[in-house]
C-alpha cells in the first residue's frame, strides 16, 4: 500500500496506518514503526518522478507545514486515544470543505495554503496521516496526475526526513522497529513498481474519484 501510494495511487498509503496499529498494538508507536517504511518508499518515488514535480507549488505551503509540525511534536505528549480522533477530525473538515466548494461551484476550488499547510504538518507528525490533506490540496492545484503524484512524493520525502529526529526524540523508533522495517523493503519495492504500472492506466476522472473515496475511507478508519 505504501509503495503504490508513492508512485501511483495517493490516498492508499494511509490505509496502512490502521493495519500498522493492529500489528504494533499502539497507535503512537505505530507511527514510529511506519515512518522508516515511508522514507524507503519516498526514495523510489522521488527517483521515478524526478522530472515531473511542480515544486514551485509547494514553496508557499512549507512555512505553514513547519508550524503544524512544531504543534504536532508537542501534541505527541497527549494520550494516544486523544490523538487519533483529533487527526481524523482535521482530515474530515478538509474533505467536507473540498466537496462543498467543488460541487457548489462546479469547478475544482483553489485551496489556501495556510489551513492545509498547518493541517498537513500536524497530521503527518502525530500519525503519518497527512496523505488525505495533501491529496485534497494537490487536487485543487489542477495538476496532471503524473505531476500530482510527483509533487506529493517530493513533499513527503522532505517532510518525513524532518520527522525522523522528532520520532527518535520521542522514543518511537528503536532497534526492533528498524528490524521490522527492513523486512518490509521488498514489499515496498513491489508496491512502487505496481503503482508505476497503474497510474498510466487510470483515466483522470477515475483518478480524482479514487483519491476522494480513499480519503473518506481512511478518515473513517482513523475514527475507529
Amino acid at each position: 500500500m505504501v509503495g503504490m501510494a508513492k508512485t501511483g495511487m495517493p490516498g492508499m498509503g494511509i490505509l496502512a496506518i490502521p493495519l500498522m496499529v493492529l500489528t504494533v498494538g499502539d497507535a503512537r508507536l505505530a507511527a514510529g514503526w511506519l515512518l522508516p517504511i515511508l522514507c524507503m518508499a519516498d526514495v523510489f518515488a522521488v527517483y521515478y518522478w524526478r522530472k515531473h514535480a511542480a515544486a514551485a507549488r509547494l514553496f508557499q505551503l512549507f512555512p505553514w507545514v513547519a508550524v503544524g509540525i512544531v504543534f504536532g511534536a508537542f501534541t505527541l505528549f497527549l494520550p494516544e486515544k486523544t490523538l487519533r480522533p483529533l487527526v481524523a477530525a482535521v482530515i474530515l473538515v478538509m474533505l467536507l470543505l473540498y466537496l462543498w466548494r467543488r460541487y457548489r461551484s462546479h469547478e475544482i476550488p483553489q485551496a489556501h495554503p495556510v489551513p492545509y499547510g498547518v493541517a498537513a504538518g500536524f497530521s503527518t507528525t502525530v500519525a503519518n496521516a497527512a496523505g488525505p490533506v495533501m491529496s485534497l490540496y494537490l487536487l485543487s492545484m489542477r495538476l496532471p496526475k503524473e505531476d500530482f503524484v510527483a509533487t506529493g512524493a517530493w513533499f513527503f520525502f522532505f517532510i518525513n526526513l524532518i520527522k525522523l529526529p522528532i520520532y527518535v526524540w520521542q522514543g518511537m523508533i528503536n532497534g526492533q522497529s528498524l528490524r521490522f522495517d527492513a523486512f518490509m523493503l521488498p514489499a515496498v519495492l513491489c508496491g512502487a513498481l505496481a503503482g508505476r504500472w497503474l497510474i498510466h492506466r487510470i483515466p483522470a476522472h477515475v483518478f480524482e474519484a479514487s483519491v476522494l473515496v480513499l480519503t473518506a475511507i481512511s478518515t473513517l478508519l482513523l475514527l475507529r
